[in-house]
């Protein structure tokens, strides 16, 4: 089912990548929200999270401390911050959580920041000063 609002920066859902086409994301995955669409209501920007860890790790690509995802916690997780993407909130859903509850979880601040400035990095914008989002 489609999400009915723009999640907030930093939280966890799912994105059906369905109708996307070889080497872009192609299926249902992680995403975390690093920013709502101010003039659009129904877009957000994502960057993809992976249990596969990358073939060389580089500065696009942030180890999250944590996995989000409910009961995976030994799971290793990464952020692929070079695939990101502006996606409709038809393609987002909760995450299904323990015994079929949908959660929306939140990562930690500093992960958070990391996977800004790891963006950042991945679009050549490293130069440009990343403000953390509580001192907007």
């Amino acid at each position: 089912m489609a999400l009915l609002y723009q999640p907030r920066p930093g939280c966890v859902v799912m994105c059906d990548f369905k109708g996307n086409v070889v080497p872009e994301m192609i299926k249902v995955r992680p995403v975390v929200v690093i920013a709502r669409n101010r003039k659009n209501r129904q877009l957000v920007t994502i960057v993809p999270l992976s249990t596969t860890m990358p073939t060389a790790l580089e500065d696009h690509h942030h180890p999250l401390a944590a996995n989000p995802m409910p009961g995976k916690a030994s799971v290793r997780c990464w952020a692929k911050c070079d695939m990101v993407a502006t996606v409709s909130l038809a393609r987002l859903d909760r995450v299904k959580g323990p015994k079929r509850q949908y959660v929306v979880p939140v990562l930690p601040a500093a992960d958070f920041e990391a996977i800004r400035r790891a963006v950042a990095t991945a679009l050549d914008l490293a130069h440009i000063q990343i403000v953390p989002l509580g001192d907007l």
